[in-house]
This record gives structure tokens, C-alpha cells and sequence, in this order.
């Protein structure tokens, strides 16, 4: 994720004006484009959203999973602008058709090389501050998973191969063994 011209500031109108098929992301007025995910990545995040998916409709029926490509405005301002890989939304009056309009409930992003440290300090604090209550890291280069419980203000740290539960849907577990 290469950051354009830091002295520029950029606005959501910017990310509207890119080439067809080009995406990025916006995090404080700075563009950060983002590279084509990596197989490893897609089975990951397909299987997130199958486990996820089954675990809400059992559990938490109005509550909605959404992958990526979707946007979220975290504020109401055009200065942030962001692509999770996958995300769960409960109050479903934030999802309109451009995108979400506020901090879902839980968002879950796997780390590339090029987003390692946009995903574990920018975003990271970016989603605390927007009221976010669950983050997971999957770290497919380190072979780790970083949960962040925002609500109480604790994080964990779990290897491939160890269950992983969500706070969100209770019935929600991975290990990610087959990734290791």
C-alpha cells in the first residue's frame, strides 16, 4: 500500500476518480493503493465469510457479514475511506448501497506484505477511535492471528493451529491450521 504525495490531501472524490479497476484507500486526506490480493489471502477470507456467515444466521439474524471490495466512511467527514476485507454489521441502518456509513461491529483484515503496517497501527487505531468493537489480524507472513476487543480493551494473540473465537458469534471458532 504506497502512500501518493504525502503532502497532498486527498478526499473521497479522489478514490471516485480512479481508473476502473484501480483501489485504494483513505486514511487521513493520504491515497494508499492497494495491490491485488494473493490466493492464500481469497481462502482465507473465503472461508472467514462462510464460518461468519453460519455462525450469524444462526445466531445473529439481523446482524450482516460483507467482504470486500465495500466501502466504509468511519466518519462523516470525506477524509476517511476504507476497504476491510471482511466485516459483520448489526445495526444494518449504517448499510446503504455506496457502502457503510459508520464502525461496524467486527472487522477482519489480512495482512499482505505491502499492508502489514497500514493494518496493525493506521487501521488499527482508526477502527478503535470509529467505535469498532472486534478487529482480527490475520497475519498469513507470521502465521498469527491478532484479536483486538475493543469494548474491553484487551488483545490476544494466537498462532495457526490454536482456536480462535469471536466475541461477536459465540459459535464463530478458526484455527487457520490449514494456512500454517
Amino acid at each position: 500500500m504506497d502512500a501518493r504525495k504525502y503532502d497532498e490531501v486527498y478526499t473521497i472524490e479522489d478514490i471516485y476518480a480512479l481508473p476502473e479497476g484501480e483501489r485504494a484507500e483513505l486514511i487521513d486526506g493520504q491515497l494508499y493503493m492497494m495491490a491485488a490480493p494473493g490466493l492464500d489471502h481469497q481462502d482465507i477470507l473465503g472461508l472467514m465469510f462462510r464460518k461468519m456467515s453460519d455462525c450469524t444466521e444462526s445466531h445473529q439474524k439481523d446482524c450482516k457479514v460483507i467482504i470486500a471490495p465495500f466501502a466504509v466512511y468511519l466518519k462523516e467527514d470525506n477524509s476517511i475511506y476504507v476497504e476491510p476485507d471482511l466485516m459483520v454489521v448489526c445495526d444494518r441502518s449504517k448499510i446503504e448501497k455506496n457502502g457503510v456509513h459508520g464502525a461496524p461491529d467486527f472487522i477482519a483484515e489480512i495482512v499482505s506484505p505491502s499492508s502489514k503496517s497500514m493494518d496493525h497501527i493506521k487501521k488499527m487505531i482508526k477502527y478503535r477511535e470509529a467505535g469498532v468493537k472486534e478487529y482480527w489480524i490475520v497475519d498469513p507472513i507470521d502465521k498469527r492471528v491478532y484479536v483486538y476487543d475493543f469494548n474491553k480493551d484487551e488483545t490476544e494473540s494466537f498462532p495457526f493451529g490454536e482456536p480462535v473465537s469471536s466475541r461477536l458469534c459465540a459459535d464463530f471458532t478458526m484455527d487457520f491450521k490449514e494456512f500454517r
